[in-house]
Order: structure tokens, then sequence, then C-alpha cells
């Protein structure tokens, strides 16, 4: 890359001996992004008066922000070196952090909390752009004003409707739904977090049928952040709401279509504002959110800002899966990763009063009263090697998981080392016929639909030896060879195919998974997809909206979706991009069977490193500091 006066001369503390191109050469190995190197310039016109220290802080939040942060915590880097790439011997060394914020301060576009200037820096040193400390605060003020809203309601109709939505349950699993339903009824949030199988959407389904029991007219909607698991929540809700003793015309209100988030709020590329934001809010009185560590902060803040302030949010999710692919990690950030501080003495004293056993008091704190962690699954044993090695994961325990991986004593769990090539492929050869042959052996549309979706190949990466892409291939030839599948075209008999952009028309969702099969009645391929009830919805080939191939996916893909049997791959080296929450949230898809290809060093790291996104979220829900 050429080196010329578009790009900053090195503007901060130089390495010795350093070159004076160093600035651009992060650009050139690809540390910094043409973005960053603008955006830093755009800093470096307008800073007055100019300093090397403030245009270098702003390509590093530039930077960061576009890798998931949300802000640049000053403290975390000072005085410290950075590494544009490993063959590079030359770096830049952040300035101590008292003189870096000095020289911040001293910018004409970088301001307090509430200063409308590109960048902001809080009391904790935290450095923003602007749009994101807008988003967190934006955040922060409704999620703290929804807890503080205590709703009034019959406390004896809750108690006989607690005895219909949880007949003879008194277990501690029981406990937990109880004290959620009551927290849902008594405050205008509730946050509602657990692994797979503890019952979420169950729960919600029950809450929904109390909140009906006091008022008949309430306006309910359901939404997600895509459109599969829209769908999925729509009809687990609509099936768990049918069993209940309602009106026929209460069941009908509470179990409408769910959709994305983006929907719900009229979000479209062609307009800055979603139709209902701070101006126009949403006519609902409960607003149900599933999914929601997928949501990222840009999404929630606009989601909150439409919420009305009479009404009830309810968040649904698992604080230990992934983050939002976007910047955030907003949902632990609200559950605070996990902390536990008790409830305060009102929550106490109205759980004894309504629900008959005791809680434990903590430190009054933030949002205490509006985060429930459910702990029971109901869908794992105790001691089935899949739950075991989730909570291990979950929990950084490697010598554990080791422990677990080569024991012989877990039916469920099978672990194949990737050191030799050649019987790792024979090995995935092995698995991947006995678990796909089945399906395009058959010929009725809807169970081949029921056996594709119960085997699923995860991979972390989409690129490389061990990704999404290399699988495919892989799988595409294994199956061919045996005679199974003839991709000689681009649509053949037996392709699974993920929808990957929605289409409301189709209603297909970014998610969707379908098959494309031979079709008896058209004597032609068709796509088919699940179907809510009845035979699977067939589609032409030719109005399928984009998509892929689908024997293998993504982790992230995988997210809300659950399969049987799962096979899941690592990458031959290790990267940053692999996390203690990828593997747990891989691990957690299964359901009764987990086949693991990776080398024990690179999972032993993977699992050891958790995903860290820099926030003020969490203090300023939780009162550790005002950030301001």
């Amino acid at each position: 890359m050429k080196t010329d006066d578009t790009y900053m001369n090195p503007m901060v503390h130089a390495a010795p001996g350093a070159p004076d191109d160093l600035f651009a050469q992060g650009a050139e190995t690809g540390f910094f992004s043409r973005i960053d190197i603008h955006f830093a310039r755009f800093i470096k016109r307008l800073c007055m008066p100019v300093n090397d220290n403030t245009v270098l802080a702003a390509a590093l939040v530039s930077k960061y922000t576009r890798e998931g942060h949300i802000c640049l915590d000053l403290a975390e880097h000072a005085g410290k070196k950075v590494v544009f790439s490993a063959q590079l011997l030359s770096t830049l060394e952040c300035p101590s952090l008292d003189t870096w914020v000095e020289d911040l301060r001293a910018c004409s576009v970088v301001g307090m909390p509430g200063d409308y200037t590109p960048m902001v820096l809080d009391t904790a040193c935290r450095l923003y752009l602007w749009r994101y400390w807008d988003y967190e605060r934006t955040c922060a003020d409704k999620l703290l004003f929804l807890s503080r809203q205590k709703k009034s309601f019959d406390v004896e109709m809750f108690r006989q409707g607690l005895q219909e939505v949880f007949p003879q349950e008194d277990d501690c699993g029981s406990k937990e739904q109880k004290l959620s339903a009551l927290a849902a009824l008594r405050s205008g949030l509730c946050v509602i977090t657990g692994g797979p199988g503890t019952g979420k959407t169950t729960l919600v389904s029950k809450i929904l049928s109390l909140l009906a029991h006091h008022d008949s007219s309430l306006s309910v909607a359901l939404a997600a952040p895509t459109g599969k698991a829209a769908q999925r929540v729509g009809e687990a809700v609509f099936e768990t709401i049918r069993l209940f003793d309602l009106p026929d015309e209460i069941k009908v209100s509470l179990s409408g279509k769910a959709s994305t988030i983006h929907r719900l709020l009229g979000i479209v590329r062609s307009k800055s504002l979603p139709r209902y934001n701070r101006n126009n809010l949403l006519p609902h009185d409960v607003v149900v959110i599933d999914e929601a560590s997928m949501v990222d902060l840009s999404l929630m803040a606009k989601l909150v800002q439409a919420v009305k302030p009479s009404a009830r949010l309810i968040l649904l999710g698992d604080k230990n899966q992934l983050a939002s692919v976007q910047a955030g990690h907003v949902l632990g950030d609200i559950c605070d990763t996990g902390a536990v501080y008790g409830y305060s003495q009102e929550l106490v004293a109205d759980v004894k009063e309504m629900i008959g056993y005791d809680l434990e008091t903590g430190i009054e704190s933030g949002m205490q009263d509006s985060v429930i962690e459910l702990k029971r699954t109901y869908r794992f044993s105790p001691e089935s090697g899949i739950y075991q090695l989730s909570r291990c994961v979950n929990e950084g325990d490697v010598s554990s998981c080791m422990d677990i991986i080569r024991s012989d004593g877990y039916k469920d769990i099978r672990f194949y080392e990737t050191s030799a090539e050649e019987q790792v492929v024979r090995n995935l050869q092995t698995i991947i016929l006995d678990a796909y042959s089945p399906c395009l052996r058959g010929t009725d549309p809807g169970e081949c639909l029921r056996l594709f979706n119960s085997f699923r190949v995860l991979c972390a990466l989409r690129e490389g030896p061990a990704g999404v892409v290399r699988m495919n291939a892989l799988i595409e030839q294994t199956l061919a060879a045996h005679g199974l599948i003839k991709p000689a075209a681009q649509y053949y008999h037996g392709r699974p195919v993920l929808i990957t952009a929605n289409d409301y028309n189709m209603r297909l969702f970014n998610g969707d998974i379908g098959i494309i099969l031979f079709d008896k009645e058209d004597r032609e391929l068709r796509a088919f997809f699940p179907a809510p009830a009845g035979a699977p919805r067939k589609i032409s080939v030719a109005r399928l909206p984009q998509h892929e191939t689908a024997f293998a996916m993504t982790v992230h893909k995988s997210q809300g979706s659950e399969f049987d049997h799962v096979l899941l791959m690592l990458p031959e080296k290790d990267a940053q991009v692999l996390s203690r929450e990828l593997i747990y949230t891989g691990i957690t898809r299964a359901r009764n069977r987990l086949d693991l290809f990776f080398d024990i060093d690179v999972f032993s790291a993977a699992a050891a490193r958790r995903t860290k996104r820099t926030s003020g979220l969490r203090d300023l829900l939780w009162g550790k500091s005002s950030g301001s």
C-alpha cells in the first residue's frame, strides 16, 4: 500500500527506531480497517488542539467497536504496545492513562457523557463513539425504568392461577418458575435466563396465561432476532397455551404470530427511524423477546425505546451462549454475567406470602428482582455426558472437560482425535453415512425432514479445512460416492438448504432449513420446509430466497435450534474466534448424542477463553459505577 499524506505520520509514542509509517502499516496488516483509518483522519481534522494520542484512540475505538465491543477501555490499553502483526517488529505504544485522558479531555471533539461530540469519555476512562454511548445509555435508562415499575394485581387470582398452570409441582424447578411468574407480574421488566431444556418457552406461556387471568384484553407481542427463532417461539407458545383452561378468545389473543424484532418495530433500510420508536410507541401491553442473547446493543436500544412505559417487557435467553454478531453482549450485561445478589426484602416477603417458600435476601443492587435464572434442566439427566460437559465448559473447568471427553462412562459423547487426517476422514464418513442415509433413502417429505433435522454437523468456522464450506463439499462427495445423492446440478434430490435472507412473502426466514426432493405429484424437484401442523410446505426451487447447502452449518447459525445428534468440529489450529461460549453453544445443540472432532490443545485453549466485550452497560444497570 502506498504511504502518503492520506495516512498519518506516527501520531503516538513510537517504539525506538520505528519508521514513520507505523500507522499505515497497521492498515496494511489488517489490524486497522480503512474505516478505522478514515475515522482517525476525520478526528485529526476536527480536533483542536491536535494531539497524536487522541488520533490513536480514535482508530482504536473504531476498531474495537467494529469487533463487537461497545467502547475502548483506556485503562486496559494504557502503557501497552499495539502489535500490528507477529511478522512485524514495528509497534506503537499507548501513552500512560493519565496522559491519555488529559489529551482526550483537551480535544474539542471528545465530550463528557451527555455532550453531542463524535467521541465520549466517561469518568471510568471508557471511550465511546457517540452513537454507542447513546445506545448504551438508552438501554440502561429504559431497562432500569421498567424494572422499577411496580404492577398491581389480584393476589388471590394469582394464587389460583398458579395452581392451574403449575399443578402439583413443588420441586426446585417449579419454585424457580413460580418466582419468575411472580417477578413478571409485579414488575415492568422480567429477564429469564437459563440453559437449554430449562423450560423458558413453556414458562413464558404460563406467565402469559396468568396475565390473561387478570386482563383478558391484553395485547401481546412475541418476537425474536431471527425469523427461525420467531417461528419456533410462536409455535411453542401456541402449543402450550391451547392446553390451558382459558376462554377461546383469550387463547387466540395470546397465540398470535411471532415476528422478528425488525418486523415488530418496522425497521426498513430505506428509513433512518423504525416505524415504532420513542415518539410512536408499540401498542402492546406485553412484549416477549426470545433468544435475547442474539440481540445486539443497537437493536436492543431501538426495542426498549419503543416499549410504552406501562408495558411489561419479558426477555428470554441463555446468558452463556454466544454473544450477538454485532456489538455488545447485552443479555450477559443485563444478567451481570451470572453474579448472584439475592433478592430484595420486598420480593422475599411477596414470595413468602404468595408462593409459600423462603428466598435469600441480598444487597440492594440494580435489577436484582427482575433477573431470574432457571437452573433445573428437563432435557438432560444430571448424569448425562452432554450436561456434564456443558456445565464444565461453562465454568471453564478444562481439566474436568478432559476427564469427561476421555471417559468411557458416557454413552452420549464420543471423542475423535484429529491428528491423523486419513482416520479423521474415515470416521467422519462413517458417521455421515449412518446419519444421513435414512433421510436420503426416504420418499415421504415429512419423514425426510424429520430425519434430516435430527442430525447436524456444526463447525466453528465457515472457511478452512474444518469449516462449513469444506465440510459440505466432503459430505456431498461421500454421499455421492455411495449413490445417495447426484450433485451434478445446483439442485438435486436430497440437497438440504439453509435460508440466509428473510422473505416475508414466501414466509421463509433466515435460519429456516428445508430439503429439496423429487415431488411425485409435480414430477419435478421441489423444496420442502416444516410446517406448524400437517404436511410440509412445498415451494418451487425457483422461488427460494438466498440460500446455501446445509449438511453442515456454523455454530452461530445453529443458535435457537436443537438436534438429536450433533457432530461438532473445531479447526486444527487455535483462533481468537474460538471461545468458551462457542463450544458451550455447540455442545448444547445436542439432545441425545454428541460427536466431537478436535485437537485437545485447541479445545483446551478455547474452553479457557471467555469472550469479553467491553461495555459500561453492566455498571449502569447494577450500580457499580455511574460512568458519567
